[in-house]
Order: C-alpha cells, then structure tokens, then sequence
C-alpha cells in the first residue's frame, strides 16, 4: 500500500493535462501589435498621391509598418502553437499546414461556385436600382496600390498571411469554448474590427471605400460577419484544413477586386451574402450547433482522425485477405462452368 501511494505523484506528473487556449490573451495581444503597427503607418505617410507614386521614404516606411502589422496574428499563433509545450497542439498545426490528403476538393469548388453565385446574384440585383449589367466583366486593373507594389501579389500575400494566422490558432481558441455557430459570430465580429485602422492608411482597398463614403466602409465591415460563416464551414468541412482556406479566401479576394462591382452592387451584395450565410448553416445545422467538440478540440479532431483511419484499415484488410488467398482456398460455388 505505501509503494503505491508514494508512486501517486510520480504517476500524475506524467499525464499529460489538455491543452488550454487562451483567446483573450491571444486577441489583446494580436489587436495591440498590429494597431500600433497600422497606426504608426498612418501617421509615416499620409498623402495618398505619393502613397501610390511610392516617390517618397514616408511610403516605403509605411509599406513596411503595414505589411508588420499584417503578420502579427500568424507570427503570435505561431509563438502560442511553439511556446505551448502542447505536443498535440503542434501536430495539429503542422497537420493544417500540410495536411493535404485531409482537403475535400469537391467542398472548395462548392465554397468558389457559391461565392460566384453570390456575385451574380448581386449584379442582377443591382440591375433593380439601376447598376449597368457590364458589371459582368473584369476590370483592367486594380482599385488600390499601396506604394507602388502588386495589387495582386499584396492580395495573394494578404491571404496566405492572415489565413496562418487566423486559422492557426486565433479561430480555433474561440472554437473550444463555444458551439461554431457562435463561434463564427463572435470572429466575424472580431475579424471585422482588426480592419479598423486599414480605412485611415491611404492607398489602401479599405481607404478607397472611405472616399467613396462612411455607409460604404460600415458595408464592408459588417460583410465580413456573414464572409465568416462561410469560411468557418469551409475550414470545418475540410477537416480544419488552412490550405482550404487560404485557397478559398484568395478567391474571394480576387472575385472583389477584378470583378467590375460599383460600391452601390457591393452593398447589396452583403444582404447575398448573409442570405448564403443562413442557407450554408441550416443546411449544415449539426455541424455549426454541435457542441461535442467544446471543451475538447484538439482530443475530438484526434478522435476523428483516428476513426477515419481505423474505418479505412478495417475496409483494407479484408479486401488484401481476399485478394492474397490462394486459387484453392476460392469456394467452389464461384469457380466457372463449361
């Protein structure tokens, strides 16, 4: 009895305790750092002709501070993954990164189809008040240039960066508290806020839609709620996959940049999108309402992991039982008759 009790702590030390994220601390710091990065970009350069001339230091510095500021969600859920002492955690990470057999193609086509659909639907719309059905058509170029770089390589850039970020850790600390329908909610919301400072930065996509007026900015924001309902079923559906969602969000990107859209049609196309935002989640009630991943993330995914690939062995083995059995063991109502 006393080699058992002393060997009790012995024992408890060992067990490895689940890991437990921190949204709070990961959210304060994430909106703190990139703040102070965009705001000392707005203060580094404010004329918006030398902004996208890129003539003058001023721009080159606030590029500088700008692109910091976008890496600060990817490079804080990096440091949270490595600093967690979380071996599972890590896994879990590297398997998002590079988990490609764990992506359904078929869901990302879905996910592309319908954002196009959603653009469609809005140009058509948009026809009711007026708005010219050349819509249907790419522009020549792009509505921003931030000193003087690539629209397109800032937005695939924007894209794989925040996606890492987001989906690496930020979305996921949410996700073990709460059901991913408030899940969804409550990082759309947040999502939408961290864009705050970009309106002020000049030369910026979110700077043009504050000249055009405040109701356009607001329309921005509050489309971002509903994008984020479709980017958590995206993420779900492919097994929690960040390649998924980079891939998904580069489209969405480019949709709204190279399709011709007036401020006027992008606002109705946020009413297209949350309407597709419902369809999407009482379509796929049980996946945004369950509530057996809460508290357990990282163990429930595990699980997941480990049933899909117990099914898929118990499939495998008697399919090599069958195929490695000798010609005489073959039973004698399948052998051919003259």
């Amino acid at each position: 009895m006393s080699f058992v009790i002393a060997m009790t702590p012995t024992a408890s030390k060992t067990s490895a305790a689940p890991y437990r994220y921190r949204p709070f601390r990961y959210y304060i710091l994430v909106f703190a750092l990139t703040w102070a990065f965009w705001i000392a970009a707005i203060f580094a350069n404010t004329s918006t002709d030398t902004m996208a001339e890129g003539s003058d230091g001023g721009a080159g510095l606030s590029l500088t501070l700008m692109f910091l500021g976008l890496c600060v969600p990817a490079v804080t859920s990096i440091i949270f993954v490595l600093a967690s002492k979380s071996p599972e955690l890590k896994r879990d990470l590297k398997r998002k990164i590079i988990g490609f057999h764990r992506i359904k193609p078929l869901v990302i086509m879905q996910a592309i189809a319908l954002f196009g659909g959603i653009i469609a639907v809005s140009i058509l719309a948009s026809t009711l008040i007026g708005q010219p059905l050349s819509q249907f058509s790419f522009t020549e170029g792009f509505s921003f240039s931030i000193a003087g770089t690539s629209a397109l390589l800032t937005i695939l850039v924007a894209s794989v960066i925040e996606e890492v970020g987001w989906r690496g850790y930020g979305e996921d600390a949410i996700a073990q508290y709460h059901p991913w329908f408030r899940e969804s909610l409550i990082f759309g919301v947040v999502w939408a806020c961290w864009h705050l400072p970009l309106f002020f930065i000049p030369g910026t996509y979110h700077a043009g839609l504050l000249d055009f007026g405040y109701g356009y900015a607001l329309n921005f924001l509050v489309s971002v709620v509903p994008l984020g309902f479709l980017t958590t079923w995206v993420y779900t559906k492919n097994n929690r996959s960040m390649l998924a969602c980079i891939v998904f969000h580069l489209f969405v990107n480019f949709f709204q940049e190279k399709i011709a859209l007036t401020p006027e049609t992008k606002c109705i196309e946020t009413v297209v999108i949350t309407v597709a935002a419902v369809l999407v989640v009482l379509a796929n009630r049980d996946l945004f309402f369950e509530t057996r991943h809460v508290g357990r993330l990282l163990a429930y995914r595990t699980g997941e992991a480990r049933a899909e690939a117990e099914s898929f062995l118990a499939c495998d083995v008697p399919m090599r039982h069958h195929r490695d059995r000798p010609q005489s063991e073959e039973p004698h109502g399948e052998t051919a008759t003259p």
